[in-house]
């Protein structure tokens, strides 16, 4: 390869198009000049997304975008765009839609052939540069899918107008109305569980994707049905997640998924959606069984998030990369040796039984840590006291982290996404409130106030920020998962600020996304371009349904605020996907915590009184350390009182009896009577 000019992704601010900026293709940002220059000269578009922290992208941008014969020839025929699919969601979820129905299969890198007007012809993922893996080599696809664009425009006429038309009818969320309830919800929890891993936990075999939607479904069954069985299949999966290779054991947090069914062998990328999805699960499974496991993998990834993923500013970053020094998870694993080496013959000796360390290596050649028994068990098997188990791994762990320092670290994309900011942002209010720990509560703090100040413009959402530059219309899911952190952390923090600018930012979010004519909210807003369909996105993927957690979000204020017409729209939106979710439910476990909403009163509980009285943090706490999952939780100081929910009926005739703090139990705004005894209201919550 030839050293290459930098080409115009040189003034983009993506880490993942910055890494394509010096390859001898001459690639545009996807944008107005791509378009014209396409239209103009008669050429098709060669449409290229990924992200920064995916392996097979790094792989083919190595092997053919590097290539300077391949990159001629796609010069010479294409205009080739490239997208990062994190900045764009809008542009991935279309385009991935036409893959999908062209190849029956998606995934990254996403390669698209497209008309001017921006229709697809051909489409896949992966290839490499000559013919293998039984697919084109991709210097020969260019060449093959360039003759055709040009020999055969009516052949392409017909296949684009189908592609383009499959895509529309796809696009068409909505569906006939079904009804919805209480054996809708059995439906989904007896899908899942015939899908369940009885072995290994998760669903279906490899690869194994955490699936957190799914989780929470379960756990919210067995909150309201006290079925035993939903809550193991939920516990269990997460603690062989966090036990097995997924889970970095030396510095916290989870890689993007499994590759084999046993949670051993990750792909070894870092994910902000995963480790903000995770953790609520980890902290609910702690409060229903007491197990201190499913707290401390917790605090390892909400510590993972406060050290290496928040900006001093306070936004966190969005990914870290699989590879270091071109070696896909080089950065994590470990030589039975090296364990030697670092802690000694007798620590390694402890350590290495605990985390199945094998003298050959347990994934090619090398040791992923993993938990493979309890300590008690490794005590017995290596003849030492429990104790002196707990001590050599705590050592231990730290020991290796302070090596792996040393090591050259994965690429961090620095990008902020308001709506996985907004994931992470949940994540942490809830682990404050749940282990009361104000470290991670203020931490989503700073977050949330570093989204309101330089990712807000005009009073709407941007999407990605980098290098004090925001830019990008927020989508969908950027207001629905940010308007999820700031409740959240209303209800850990109690400030009322939180509540007020969620109630703002949700009602922008009907203004700018939502459909008067059929219901439900576009993944695209009035303000962005338009693309050759209009999305609406209903079932669960990586990350949760938007149109769910939106239901979801807008449900919970109106039982704040009493604003009704929050309400209005979350059960429009449950309508209009209504037929889709009847007929396959366990595709749909976000949504479904909406048809719970419908289902059963929702739950309030009031606390009035001093806000420093001991008595009135005692409440606070109990309810924190409880599931008490669609429970809105309002403490009222008459001294100070919050705005954000002043004209609410929560609060109508609720006041401190003889001054004392007064706790109120109520379903659907109607209470039990009121108690000023703290054990006698724990009770209130444990029945």
């Amino acid at each position: 390869m030839t050293e290459a000019r930098a080409n115009r992704l040189i003034h983009e601010t993506s880490p993942y198009l910055l890494q394509h900026a010096h390859n001898p293709v001459d690639w545009y940002p996807w944008g107005d000049e791509a378009t014209s220059t396409a239209k103009r000269d008669d050429r098709p578009i060669l449409l290229s997304v990924g992200y920064s922290a995916c392996h097979w992208c790094h792989v083919m941008e190595h092997e053919s975008f590097a290539d300077d014969d391949i990159a001629q020839v796609m010069n010479d025929h294409f205009v080739c765009v490239k997208v990062d699919r994190e900045e764009r969601p809008d542009i991935d979820s279309l385009y991935m839609m036409a893959v999908q129905l062209m190849t029956g299969q998606g995934g990254w890198p996403m390669t698209v052939f497209l008309t001017p007007d921006l229709e697809p012809f051909y489409a896949g993922t992966y290839f490499p540069p000559t013919d293998r893996f039984g697919r084109p080599g991709f210097g020969r696809l260019v060449k093959t899918m360039a003759d055709y664009y040009h020999s055969s425009k009516d052949d392409l006429t017909t296949r684009t107008a189908q592609a383009t038309e499959a895509l529309r009818k796809a696009a068409e969320a909505t569906s006939d109305s079904a009804e919805l309830g209480e054996a809708t919800l059995k439906q989904a929890y007896n899908q899942l569980a015939g899908q369940y891993d009885r072995r290994y936990g998760g669903f279906g075999t490899a690869p194994k994707f955490p699936q957190p939607s799914m989780l929470d479904y379960l756990l919210r069954y067995h909150a309201r049905t006290g079925d035993e069985t939903a809550l193991r299949m939920a516990t269990t999966t997460v603690r062989q997640m966090a036990m097995g290779g997924l889970y970095d054991h030396v510095g916290g947090g989870f890689h993007r998924y499994s590759t084999d069914e046993r949670w051993l062998v990750p792909h070894f990328e870092k994910m902000l959606y995963d480790n903000g999805l995770i953790p609520p699960i980890l902290l609910a499974s702690y409060a229903l069984t007491g197990d201190e496991f499913h707290a401390n993998a917790a605090r390892g990834t909400l510590d993972y998030l406060l050290r290496d993923m928040q900006a001093p500013d306070g936004g966190i970053y969005s990914t870290e990369d699989a590879d270091s020094e071109g070696v896909e998870g080089k950065y994590y694993v470990w030589s039975a040796e090296e364990i030697r080496r670092i802690l000694g013959e007798e620590d390694a000796t402890v350590f290495s039984a605990h985390f199945g360390v094998q003298e050959h290596g347990n994934w090619e050649g090398a040791n992923i840590l993993h938990l493979t028994r309890e300590p008690s068990e490794t005590a017995a098997a290596v003849d030492v006291p429990e104790d002196t188990v707990t001590t050599v791994v705590e050592r231990g762990l730290a020991a290796l982290y302070a090596e792996r320092q040393g090591r050259i670290r994965p690429a961090l994309d620095d990008k902020v996404l308001t709506g996985w900011d907004g994931l992470a942002i949940s994540a942490l209010a809830q682990g404050g409130a749940t282990l009361d720990d104000a470290r991670y509560t203020d931490a989503a703090s700073r977050a949330a106030d570093f989204v309101l100040t330089s990712m807000d413009t005009e009073g709407r959402l941007l999407r990605a920020y980098r290098h004090a530059e925001a830019k990008i219309e927020g989508f969908l899911e950027d207001y629905a998962y940010f308007i999820r952190g700031l409740l959240d952390l209303r209800q850990a923090s109690q400030e009322g600020r939180w509540a007020t600018e969620a109630a703002r930012l949700a009602r922008v979010m009907i203004s700018l996304f939502w459909d008067e004519d059929d219901g439900a909210f576009y993944t695209t807003g009035d303000r962005h371009e338009r693309l050759i369909a209009r999305l609406k996105d209903s079932h669960d993927g990586a990350t949760p349904s938007a149109n769910a957690v939106a239901v979801a979000v807008l449900h919970r204020l109106s039982a704040l605020t009493g604003d009704a017409d929050f309400a209005d729209h979350a059960e429009r939106t449950l309508a209009a996907f209504s037929g889709q979710i009847a007929a396959h439910p366990s595709a749909f476990t976000e949504m479904l915590v909406g048809v719970e909403w419908a289902i059963a009163p929702p739950r309030q509980i009031v606390i009035v009184g001093d806000a420093a009285d001991e008595t009135l943090c005692r409440g606070v706490r109990a309810v924190h350390e409880r599931y008490l999952p669609g429970v809105t939780l309002v403490v009222h100081d008459p001294s100070a009182p919050d705005e954000a929910v002043a004209g609410s009926p929560l609060l109508a005739g609720k006041v401190a009896a003889d001054g004392r703090t007064t706790f109120y139990v109520c379903e659907n705004f109607v209470c039990a009577s009121p108690t000023t005894d703290i054990d006698e209201f724990t009770a209130m919550l444990d029945s």
